[in-house]
């Protein structure tokens, strides 16, 4: 059992090149399998963590691997929704860059002063990837922007400011912060209560 949570990280990593080569090969006749294959590895993304901590493995060695893993996933599906929808992607392409570049801030100021990637697995983060579940569902699936889309702009824009906001609030590096309020609380001294998210 000690080992599932590693497990369940390296199936999600395999899907990644997976769904880029549905995309690539298979075109628009593999745009459900893509979904399935996205719900799929948002269920490995909830159970990692929940049995991680079950039998007392959630270290930040796990916790890293499970962020930058969760990124490769996301990015796969990213570039899959380009392959099968190329025209609907460059028409939203302003705030597709600007979370790009918001993604790119995080990394950049936590290794700036931490010499450590970002890794707080925050609670307003964890609502952007369901948003982005939704908005990917909508544009491989349906080949639709719709509200999905805006709404997971709107709240990717959100998580980021909130995660750098972790990253300069915190005195030093720390994975599993639920919010820059509780980096607040962190970096004067309070206690930290044990919070359990999705993964």
């Amino acid at each position: 059992m000690k080992k599932l949570p590693y497990l369940l990280i390296g199936i999600r990593f395999i899907l990644a090149p997976i769904i880029l080569l549905l995309a690539c090969f298979k075109g628009i006749e593999s745009r459900f399998l893509i979904v399935a294959l996205m719900y799929f590895g948002l269920l490995t993304d909830i159970f990692d963590g929940i049995i991680a901590r079950k039998v007392g493995v959630s270290s930040e060695k796990l916790r890293r691997l499970d962020s930058q893993t969760d990124l490769i996933f996301w990015l796969s599906l990213g570039f899959a929704s380009y392959f099968l929808n190329a025209e609907l992607i460059k028409n939203e392409w302003p705030g597709i860059l600007l979370l790009f570049i918001m993604e790119a801030l995080c990394y950049v100021i936590s290794i700036w002063k931490f010499g450590k990637e970002t890794c707080t697995h925050a609670f307003i983060s964890k609502m952007w990837g369901l948003s982005l579940l939704i908005a990917f569902t909508y544009l491989i699936g349906f080949q639709e922007v719709g509200w999905a889309f805006y709404l997971t702009i709107g709240l990717g824009l959100v998580s980021h400011i909130d995660v750098i906001l972790i990253v300069l609030i915190l005195p030093k590096w720390q994975f599993d912060v639920p919010s820059s309020y509780h980096a607040w609380k962190i970096r004067h001294g309070k206690q930290r209560k044990k919070t359990i998210f999705f993964n």
